[in-house]
């Protein structure tokens, strides 16, 4: 399904990022990955990068403009309890310009794809502070997060919503290459970062890991993943699929009074 083309992944070291690579490669893609650890698993090409690190990432913008990749896979992220600034640097920030960056020199008809979070949900209550960080830059992020009061208890969920918000955002703005934006949206995953979910986000995760049959795995969400890295997905602009066990529909029933 892949041959012939190449795919930059982020985050390609653990979880859901090293499915993701994985399924490629199995697919048939070449896959160039980007993680500040290094990976285990096979791949075409690796660049070791630490995006709190704005001038590596320019660097690094520089040295993938010469793939004009095919898809590029958003999936680096760190979990809500690195301090507020790591957070909305690297789930936000750092990907929005390194996405950026790159689009340009994208291949006509390529994919990008935004790893979202059931986080995410509500994002409609936060245009405001979403529209508020439009065009910030790494040096802006302490000032920002001061002015918009995004505090630990907020920070990962500010990121993700600001990232669906961006992704329906940025629906057509590529149209005339071919050039499509989606995110997809897990619940709790089952990574090496899942008990730091919980720890942050204590009770209300509690009763979702309640409410749910198991946490998701990285196989679980990799293939929807690849999915809309697929040439099978061209039709989807601008979508954000909840791939969550049915917690966002859950979520949405309860609170329409439906059960």
């Amino acid at each position: 399904m892949f041959e012939g083309k190449k795919i930059i992944v982020t985050g390609v070291s653990s979880g859901i990022g090293q499915e993701t690579a994985k399924q490629l490669k199995a697919q048939g893609a070449t896959v160039i990955g980007v993680d500040r650890n290094p990976p285990s698993v096979d791949l075409d090409a690796f660049h070791q990068v630490d995006l709190m690190d704005e001038a590596a990432l320019d660097a690094l913008i520089e040295e993938l403009k010469a793939v004009k990749a095919d898809g590029l896979a958003n999936i680096a992220g760190v979990p809500p309890t690195a301090p507020v600034e790591t957070v909305v640097t690297v789930n936000l920030v750092a990907l929005k310009r390194l996405t950026l960056g790159l689009v340009d020199s994208l291949a006509d008809g390529a994919s990008i794809v935004n790893l979202a979070s059931l986080a995410g949900i509500g994002w409609e209550g936060e245009v405001a502070k979403i529209k508020a960080a439009e065009g910030l830059d790494h040096a802006g992020v302490p000032a920002f997060c001061a002015a918009q009061e995004i505090t630990a208890d907020t920070s990962y969920f500010y990121t993700k919503q600001a990232l669906v918000a961006w992704t329906h955002e940025n629906r057509w703005t590529w149209r005339d290459r071919g050039i499509r934006m989606n995110a997809v949206s897990p619940g709790p995953v089952d990574t090496p970062i899942l008990k730091d979910f919980l720890e942050t986000l204590g009770e209300r995760a509690e009763e979702d890991m309640k409410i749910m049959d198991r946490p998701g795995t990285p196989t679980d969400i990799a293939p929807v993943v690849v999915f809309l890295l697929s040439d099978g997905s061209v039709w989807l602009r601008g979508v954000n699929i909840a791939t969550d066990g049915g917690m966002r529909a859950h979520i949405d029933a309860t609170s329409n009074g439906l059960n």
